[in-house]
């Protein structure tokens, strides 16, 4: 039997902390419709619409136990040889008409549309750890850094997890050249930005937008749930973004960004308030153990369905290949993407994924 090193016990924890189960205008924002709660408010935070319970499928110890004792995750077969792209820096900072993606690496996008550049999940640090010295290790390098970023407009945030809501590199991007960035995160983060010494902040219910010159921004929900400590779980509110050019939009264009999700009914919920989705960010890796993991992380089939609950015109994987959180190989994903799109018959133009650091444009 093997011995539980300090080692494997840094590990657990760290893990334990990140996937416990058991210059723009002064924008506008809308006002609920209701000044009674919605049905996710509950007294002490926020829940699920299609899950009761708890948001794991089963126990955490159960999964690390299985992790130390199978040797898991196995590394990729190209030993971490991810392919890096150098992005055209000067092109990215003068870009104004050309509607792109970029993808930086895990949830982080940069998305250039109608002018304003905005940048999901923003995560440059070495580690998605609560502490700096210890937890996931970025596997591939980050392909440029926030000072060579154009200047971001707008920072949207999914969700507080510690691979997705970075202190440093938030706090970094509050201080770039010309001004910060509008902070845009769910309920009940405002306070933790104040805390970090950002101010130019709003905080969005599920179904509330803003508005800023050229985009409209949604907070939509999915599934997933909060924490950073072992104590506040479900404190603050999650959800998606759904990302939309306004009425002055010579090239009118939509897109989704996921964040972290599992598979749910809400998808459907989200198309038939906007029944047009040019592109979709979706996560396609930290699926496994499916027992453990299938209610927070959804997996490469079932990204698929959520492009076609979305009616997207176009998706592209995120959410794997730069931290190995989970038990599937680093380069697994993209794998299971194709098998996914041929067995829904599919074409693989409509799904793919980037290389970090890749621009693609429409």
């Amino acid at each position: 039997m093997p011995r539980t090193t300090p080692h494997r016990r840094w590990t657990a924890l760290v893990m334990a902390l990140l996937c416990m189960g058991c210059a723009v205008a002064e924008p506008a924002v809308d006002a609920p419709a209701t000044n009674a709660p919605s049905s996710h408010h509950t007294k002490d935070g926020y829940k699920n619409n299609y899950l009761e319970g708890a948001i794991s499928g089963g126990s955490f110890f159960r999964w690390q136990w299985e992790r130390i004792t199978q040797g898991l995750p196995k590394p990729p077969a190209n030993n971490y040889q991810f392919p890096v792209d150098s992005p055209d820096l000067p092109w990215l900072a003068q870009n104004r008409s050309v509607t792109s993606a970029t993808w930086i690496g895990h949830a982080t996008v940069l998305m250039q549309v109608n002018g304003v550049n905005v940048l999901t999940d923003p995560i440059f640090s070495e580690r998605a750890s609560p502490v700096s010295f210890y937890g996931p290790k970025r596997k591939v390098r980050v392909p440029l850094t926030i000072a060579q970023l154009p200047h971001v407009d707008v920072v949207v945030i999914s969700h507080n997890h510690y691979d997705h809501l970075d202190r440093p590199s938030v706090q970094q991007l509050n201080k770039q050249a010309g001004g910060p960035p509008l902070f845009l995160v769910p309920l009940g983060l405002k306070a933790w930005m104040a805390d970090a010494g950002i101010t130019n902040v709003r905080e969005l219910d599920w179904w509330q937008h803003v508005s800023v010159p050229g985009l409209e921004l949604h907070l939509v929900p999915v599934q997933h749930w909060s924490a950073r400590t072992l104590s506040d779980r479900f404190d603050t509110l999650w959800g998606g973004w759904m990302v939309r050019t306004d009425t002055t939009a010579a090239k009118p264009f939509s897109f989704f960004f996921a964040g972290d999700t599992g598979y749910s009914a809400d998808f459907t919920d989200i198309a038939k308030r906007f029944p047009k989705t040019d592109l979709a960010l979706l996560p396609i890796g930290a699926y496994a153990p499916r027992w453990f993991m299938a209610p927070q992380h959804v997996n490469p089939t079932e990204a698929v369905r959520i492009h076609r609950d979305l009616h997207a015109t176009r998706s592209i994987g995120i959410h794997w290949g730069t931290f190995e959180l989970t038990d599937e190989p680093l380069d697994e994903p993209p794998q299971a993407l194709m098998r996914a799109l041929q067995d829904a018959d599919l074409p693989t133009s409509q799904f793919g994924v980037l290389h970090h650091g890749e621009t693609a444009k429409f």
